[in-house]
């Protein structure tokens, strides 16, 4: 299956576009995904850490707008949308 990860806030610095692409196995799941992101970082980034940490407490939004937990399954070619934690005061 073939997803665009849509991203937003600190996220945006994984890819000039505003989205990263993925294909998954069918009837994966967020927790997959996020495996993937992963990957991607220390294969693009050198497994910055900042970023993995970024990856790991983000939380994903499905193509209907509802948060979704990591075990919620993509059944799809979709969007998810990667929400990272929002700081400040």
């Amino acid at each position: 299956m073939k997803i665009k990860l849509e991203l937003y806030g600190a996220s945006r610095e994984f890819s000039e576009k505003d989205y990263l692409e993925f294909n998954l196995k069918e009837k994966s799941s967020i927790n997959d995904l996020r495996n993937e992101i992963l990957s991607f970082i220390d294969k693009n980034f050198k497994g910055n850490s900042n970023f993995k940490k970024l990856v790991k407490t983000s939380k994903f939004c499905s193509e209907e707008n509802n948060i979704v937990d990591d075990e919620y399954k993509i059944t799809k070619n979709q969007k998810i949308g990667m929400i990272p934690p929002i700081g400040g005061g």
